[in-house]
C-alpha cells in the first residue's frame, strides 16, 4: 500500500556509525525512494559503497569508523565490556567525526524538506535543522523515551520495578547525552552557528533533542511504553532489501548444500584484541558442539589458517540471505543484527560486548527465542558450545523463534516508518 503524501519531499538522513548503525537507515532510504521521494544518506567513508550499492545517494564524511574501532586502545575498551571505558573511546571517535559530519551534513541538507537522524548524529542534526529551518524527526532503533515498563537500554540490570526502570532510562539518556554533547558542541558552534547543548538532556524531550521520535523496533519483542505521547511511534523493525543483483559467494552456496544447516557466528563491528585467540575459541566450540559453522569475520578480525571441513569463513554476506539458511545465529546483540536474526526465525545466541547489546541480549532470552546470553568477558569454548547445542535441540525455543520471525515479517516496519516520519514532520496526511 503506497504511503499517502501531500507532495514528494527531499529527505536527508544522518546516520554515521558502524554497519549495524547505518543498516536500518538504508532500509528507511529504500522506503522513501519506493514511495517516490528523494533521499540522501550522510555517513562515513567506510559505508559509502554499501549505501551506493543500494542505489541511494550518499554524502560521506572523510573518516573511517572501522579504522578507529580497530585501534588497540578502542579494541581493549570495547572487548572489556566496561560502560565507562567503552563510551570514553567512542566519545573520542565521535569528537573527531562530529565536525566532519556537520560540514558534510550541512551541505547535503541544503534544499531538503525534512531531516531524519539516528542518535549518533542527533545533536549535529539538531543544529543543522535549526540553521536551515527544516523539520527534524528522530528515528531510533533503540528506546530512549523513559518508561516504567522496561529497563533503560544502557542499564538493563536496573529492572526491579517501575522506579528502577525509569532511573535506568534517565541514566541511559544522560550517558548518551554527555557523549554526544562533548563531541558535538564544537561542531555546533564552529560549523552550524548553533548554541552549545545544555549540560543535561532536557527532561521534556521525547528522544535526545526537540522533535518527534519514530522507533524502528517491534512491539512483539519490546512493548511500547504506556506513558509515551502521540509524538512517539513504534513501527516495527526496519529491514533493508539486499542490493539489486546480489549473489552469494559460490563457495558458500556449495558449503550450505553439502550438509545440515550450520550455525552462523559473527560479532559484527566488535573488534578483538586477539583475533587468533578468538578464532581458536570459536573453532574449539564448534568442534565440541559437533555442528557445521559459517564464521563471518567482519571487523572482529576472526581468522583461521587451517579450517576443518565443517567450517566456512568469509568476510561478510547479507544477513537477510544467510540467516534463514542457518539453524542458529551467534552474534553480539547489536540492534540491527538482533532484528535480522529474529526475522530469520532461528534462535539467537547473544554474546554482548557493551552499549545496548546486553539489553537486547536480555530481551531475546526473555522472549524465549534464545538461550541465556554469554557476555564476551565470560565467553569460553565450553559455554559457547553448550549454547549452540541448546539452540539446536530446544524445540520449544525453535518454535518460538519461528513464530517471532513470521510476526516480524508481516509488520511492514519500513513502510510504517516512512509514513510515520512524514506525518509527524507535517509532510503527509
Amino acid at each position: 500500500m503506497p504511503v499517502a503524501t501531500v507532495c514528494l519531499v527531499k529527505v536527508t538522513i544522518l546516520a554515521p556509525g558502524s554497519r549495524g548503525d547505518i543498516q536500518p537507515y538504508i532500509a528507511l532510504g529504500q522506503g522513501f525512494r519506493a514511495a517516490g521521494h528523494s533521499v540522501r544518506l550522510v555517513t562515513t567513508i567506510d559505508h559509502e559503497a554499501l549505501v551506493r550499492a543500494h542505489h541511494l545517494e550518499c554524502s560521506a564524511a572523510p573518516i573511517s569508523v572501522q579504522a578507529a574501532l580497530e585501534g588497540r586502545e578502542a579494541s581493549a575498551a570495547i572487548e572489556g565490556g566496561g560502560l565507562i571505558a567503552s563510551f570514553r573511546q567512542l566519545a573520542k571517535l565521535a569528537t573527531r567525526a562530529a565536525e566532519l559530519i556537520a560540514r558534510v551534513g550541512l551541505d547535503a541538507s541544503k534544499g531538503a524538506d525534512l531531516l531524519v537522524t539516528g542518535f549518533g548524529a542527533a545533536l549535529v542534526a539538531d543544529g543543522i535543522a535549526r540553521k536551515l529551518g527544516v523539520p527534524l524527526v528522530q528515528a531510533y532503533n533503540v528506546p530512549l523515551t523513559p518508561t516504567g515498563a522496561f529497563p533503560g537500554v544502557l542499564f538493563p540490570g536496573l529492572d526491579f520495578g517501575p522506579r528502577s526502570r525509569r532511573l535506568g532510562h534517565r541514566l541511559s539518556r544522560a550517558a548518551l547525552w554527555m557523549t554526544g554533547r562533548a563531541s558535538a558542541n564544537g561542531a555546533r558552534r564552529a560549523v552550524l552557528d548553533a548554541p552549545s547543548a545544555p549540560l543535561f538532556v532536557p527532561s521534556h524531550v521525547e528522544g535526545l533533542v526537540e522533535g518527534p521520535v519514530v522507533y524502528g523496533f517491534s512491539e512483539a519483542l519490546l512493548p511500547r511504553g504506556p506513558e509515551w505521547s502521540a509524538a512517539v511511534e513504534v513501527t516495527g523493525f526496519w529491514f533493508a532489501e539486499p542490493p539489486e543483483g546480489f549473489t552469494p559467494p559460490p563457495g558458500l552456496v556449495d558449503f550450505l548444500a553439502a550438509g545440515a544447516p550450520p550455525v552462523c557466528l559473527g560479532f559484527g563491528s566488535m573488534t578483538s584484541r586477539d583475533p587468533k585467540a578468538t578464532s581458536a575459541l570459536v573453532l574449539d566450540a564448534v568442534k565440541q558442539a559437533g555442528v557445521r559453522a559459517v564464521v563471518l569475520s567482519g571487523w572482529a578480525g576472526l581468522e583461521a589458517s587451517a579450517l576443518p571441513s565443517n567450517v566456512f569463513v568469509l568476510e561478510g554476506v547479507a544477513h537477510s540471505w544467510l540467516y534463514p539458511r542457518c539453524q542458529a545465529v551467534v552474534h553480539h546483540g547489536g540492534a540491527g543484527t538482533t532484528a535480522a536474526a529474529l526475522l530469520a526465525g532461528v534462535p539467537s545466541i547473544v554474546v554482548p560486548f557493551h552499549g545496548d547489546q546486553p539489553f537486547w541480549a536480555r530481551r531475546v532470552h526473555a522472549a524465549g527465542v534464545g538461550p541465556p546470553p554469554v557476555p564476551r568477558t565470560k565467553l569460553t569454548a565450553r559455554s559457547l558450545a553448550e549454547a549452540m547445542v541448546d539452540a539446536a535441540n530446544n524445540q520449544p525455543q525453535r518454535a518460538r523463534a519461528a513464530a517471532m520471525g513470521a510476526t516480524l515479517g508481516a509488520e511492514r516496519g519500513v513502510e510504517r516508518g516512512v509514513e510515520a516520519i512524514l506525518r509527524l514532520a507535517g509532510k503527509g496526511r
